[in-house]
């Protein structure tokens, strides 16, 4: 099959921008459009909630030239629909014709219902999210972070940082009740009353008023800034009528090779699921990892020369309260779990095994454990469950 001379890449976050730099390496000499809604150079995304909130870095751009790979930027630029029929972008300064199309446009935070256009509400998605909050945290505001799971835990860690008062409200019992089990989570828990921070579960937000936020029991919060971290959904309404088949939370249905069920349209990272052999389900993952590795089997499907299936080990990290958090793989509600260290002191990891075999682990200041267990992970090695409890013990020494 002959190659696509025009590739446009819808997106231009990291597996956006990955995907054209992924076509260049792979020895793609067509021309390469990427296409982003923001006015600003691309850039990647995890310093926001860190270095550039505090104001230790005043952006994240990508270290790419894209002058010298050729490829064209068509920045601050929104994309209105598609057409794969005859193979055309809508976009408000008119259509772009396309031989291969990529979608990456990613995903966009949840908003909190009742709260559009009230003053001192925020989200922590973008630059300009960032910077709006940056002058926040310097006045030292009460801050209230409604959602405890991953971004609402890294936002109250910085404020705290900076020296806010943070107060987090929780619907579930738990943090992190999306991506853990009760029981895993628990010792997280006091990671926010370590660090100075209050944590409310069983909190679920009535109102939000100027200065104040209203629980549903009738409590008052004070609150000079709101910032709302419940989850984020794939950025695909814009291809409403574009008979682009989308999946139950509204995100391309992807093949093994990234491939949509449009021709010649690929999709990748956060707005695609795709199916994954290894864990016999389609898999959604909402992480940096997931975007940057698959872009290289868009591209080499793109290009054509040898078909790349994708199916990997996800994996992602987040910093908080003074802890390095580290997840690989993906487990389920019937798979064994085991702990390797004491959860209430400052480093233990949790496996889960399937069958025998390790499918996933969460490392808390263990990187060791990490990198040893994902290699396990993607071999499907048989482990021995009593060595696996031993923490002295190295990972790939405790297989059966």
């Amino acid at each position: 099959m002959p190659q696509p001379r025009r590739v446009v890449v819808v997106g231009a976050g990291m597996a956006g921008v990955q995907t054209a730099v992924a076509l260049r390496e792979q020895g793609f000499t067509g021309s390469v459009t990427l296409i982003g809604a923001e006015p600003h150079q691309p850039y990647d995304r995890p310093p926001l909630s860190k270095a550039v909130l505090l104001g230790k870095a005043e952006g994240s751009a990508f270290d790419v030239d894209f002058e010298a790979l050729g490829i064209e930027l068509l920045l601050g630029r929104e994309v209105l629909g598609v057409h794969p029929g005859r193979h055309e972008l809508d976009t408000a300064e008119g259509p772009v014709p396309y031989d291969a199309l990529v979608l990456a446009t990613g995903a966009e935070p949840v908003r909190l219902p009742g709260t559009d256009g009230v003053p001192g509400v925020h989200l922590l998605r973008t630059l300009d999210d960032a910077e709006r909050l940056r002058p926040v945290l310097a006045r030292q505001h009460d801050i209230v972070v409604v959602g405890a799971g991953w971004i609402g835990a890294e936002f109250a860690t910085a404020a705290r940082e900076a020296g806010c008062a943070v107060t987090v409200v929780e619907a579930a019992d738990r943090p992190l009740a999306g991506a853990l089990p009760a029981e895993v989570a628990a010792p997280m828990a006091a990671w926010y009353a370590d660090s100075g921070a209050s944590l409310r579960t069983h909190a679920r937000v009535a109102r939000v008023e100027p200065g104040a936020v209203v629980l549903d029991d009738g409590t008052r919060l004070p609150a000079g800034a709101v910032v709302v971290g419940i989850g984020a959904r794939p950025a695909t309404a814009w291809l409403t009528g574009s008979g682009i088949t989308l999946g139950e939370y509204r995100e391309v249905v992807a093949d093994d090779h990234l491939r949509s069920t449009a021709e010649d349209v690929y999709a990748v990272g956060d707005c695609a699921s795709f199916p994954s052999g290894r864990y016999g389900r389609r898999l959604l993952v909402h992480h940096w990892d997931n975007a940057l590795q698959g872009p290289r089997t868009v591209a080499a499907n793109i290009i054509g020369e040898s078909p790349a299936v994708y199916d990997p080990v996800p994996y992602f990290w987040s910093e908080q309260f003074g802890r390095f958090v580290q997840y690989v793989g993906h487990h389920g509600s019937a798979d064994t779990t085991l702990w390797r260290g004491d959860p209430s002191g400052p480093a233990w990891t949790v496996c889960w095994l399937r069958e025998g075999r390790l499918i996933a682990l969460l490392a808390v200041g263990r990187p060791r454990d990490l990198a040893q267990g994902r290699r396990l992970i993607e071999a499907g090695t048989l482990m021995d469950a009593e060595g696996l409890t031993d923490p002295s013990r190295p990972m790939k020494a405790a297989t059966a």
